[in-house]
């Protein structure tokens, strides 16, 4: 490849809700690490709860760990490693793992005793190019790295991690199999991603719920396949829901919905005796009014929590969307200068008058 500038553009978060560009120099690598020339970096509910100070990441930071890009360059034992080279298009996973910690030889490496997690590195850490508000970024040696058809459109391609979390959470996590109902709380990128991987398996029969200003998400949702949405602002969901499955209730409940914190309360009602519940949506260390643990108790109620994506779920999501057999375009809604980054994590948490992202990127400078 061409050799490489000097330094690379950035975004970096200096502080509650400011970002400012800077230009970070460009490190060296050792035979064990790479550098990733970034094409996209995708944008999510936890952007918007890291910029806003809600997961109180150490500044200044440079954020964004959805990144897809190529291999600018990369050292030999690291080639080696991941079976990459030079010029390949690379999806990034999000946690970084020592591998060595018993945490990690138990299996559970995104759990690891000491965990790093790409876009929460600071940039007092070297050599600081550690998120995707950027052109350039540093791989560890311990990064694992997925590749990806470079014919695919970037914007498309880095859907790979919130689908990726739609296989791990609404899938693997609670073992979803054709036959049960899945109740899916919240129809962002995420809820609509439990959707698509949900139907990948063959379930069918998907109830997503939302609020009323979600409707165009609930329309997407059944174009994706739900079987059924509900407007929570206009319906109960729990008479609803009880309704649809003759008083049962649904084999499996997953909250994906930020902030609010009722759907956790109101999982608890919807789920069916011996029921699972995924809770994977962040409410800013909120706690949960109404929550009766005695149904937990009563119905024998398993509840998990899901932090963050493993290479399994990477990898069905990276299969499904080079298959071609979905349409993600009506999914993607924005793509965003990287210089514009605060405008997309505003847009994307209806802060901007009249418009809305459902899924939406960064794209940096050529």
């Amino acid at each position: 490849m061409s050799s490489l500038p000097a330094k690379s553009f950035a975004m970096v978060q200096t502080g509650d809700r400011i970002l400012e560009p800077r230009d970070i120099p460009i490190p060296d690598i050792d035979e064990d690490s790479a550098l990733l020339e970034l094409e996209a970096c995708g944008i999510c509910g936890s952007d918007y709860e890291q910029f806003d100070g809600v997961l109180r990441t150490p500044t200044p930071v440079i954020p964004g760990h959805e990144p897809l890009g190529r291999i600018a360059k990369i050292g030999d034992r690291a080639a080696i490693r991941w079976g990459v080279e030079e010029g390949d298009r690379v999806a990034v996973e999000t946690m970084l793992s020592c591998r060595h910690c018993p945490t990690c030889l138990d299996g559970r490496y995104h759990l690891c005793d000491d965990r790093k997690i790409y876009s929460y590195i600071p940039l007092t850490e070297s050599p600081g190019l550690w998120g995707g508000y950027s052109q350039f970024m540093f791989l560890h040696g311990n990064s694992i790295v997925h590749k990806v058809d470079p014919d695919i459109a970037a914007n498309i391609a880095v859907i790979f991690n919130p689908l990726g979390a739609g296989f791990r959470w609404a899938v693997e996590m609670p073992n979803a199999r054709p036959g049960d109902t899945v109740v899916v709380m919240g129809p962002g990128q995420r809820g609509l991603a439990s959707v698509i991987a949900l139907r990948a398996v063959g379930v069918t029969n998907i109830i997503v719920t939302g609020l009323a200003a979600d409707a165009e998400k609930l329309a997407l949702a059944r174009f994706y396949g739900a079987a059924h949405t509900i407007d929570v602002d206009n319906e109960n969901v729990v008479h609803r829901v009880k309704g649809l499955t003759d008083g049962k209730g649904a084999d499996i409940v997953v909250d994906v919905s930020s902030y609010a914190t009722k759907p956790v309360a109101d999982a608890l009602q919807l789920v069916k005796v011996g029921g699972q519940i995924v809770l994977a949506g962040v409410k800013g260390f909120k706690a949960v009014d109404n929550f009766v643990s005695d149904y937990v108790v009563m119905k024998e109620v398993t509840i998990r929590g899901a932090i963050g994506v493993t290479s399994s779920g990477y990898k069905q999501a990276i299969k499904v969307i080079e298959s071609g057999e979905i349409d993600f375009s009506p999914m993607h809604t924005h793509d965003f200068e990287l210089k514009d980054a605060e405008l997309a994590i505003k847009t994307l948490a209806r802060e901007v008058q009249g418009d809305e992202s459902i899924h939406s990127c960064l794209i940096p400078p050529k």
